[in-house]
């Protein structure tokens, strides 16, 4: 999970990366409609999107059938 000796999990630059485009993109929309905390209410939606998205795709799991699970077990 580590890189070894440097204690930085791997793919956390690009997770980091992708979340400062993504709250620049959202200022940048904020200034365009007007207001820059609308743009970081944007950002900070979006960004959570991304963190889910990204995490899922990085997943050990992938392609893992498991009859029962339906997606409603806690």
């Amino acid at each position: 999970m580590t890189t070894p000796g440097t204690g930085w999990p791997r793919g956390r630059t690009t997770w980091i990366l992708g979340t400062v485009l993504l709250f620049a993109a959202g200022v940048l929309i904020g200034i365009l409609l007007g207001s820059v905390w609308i743009g970081v209410l944007i950002a900070a939606a979006v960004s959570v999107g991304w963190l889910l998205a990204y995490e899922s795709w990085r997943g050990r799991n992938v392609g893992i059938y498991d009859r029962d699970d339906d997606g409603a077990q806690l």
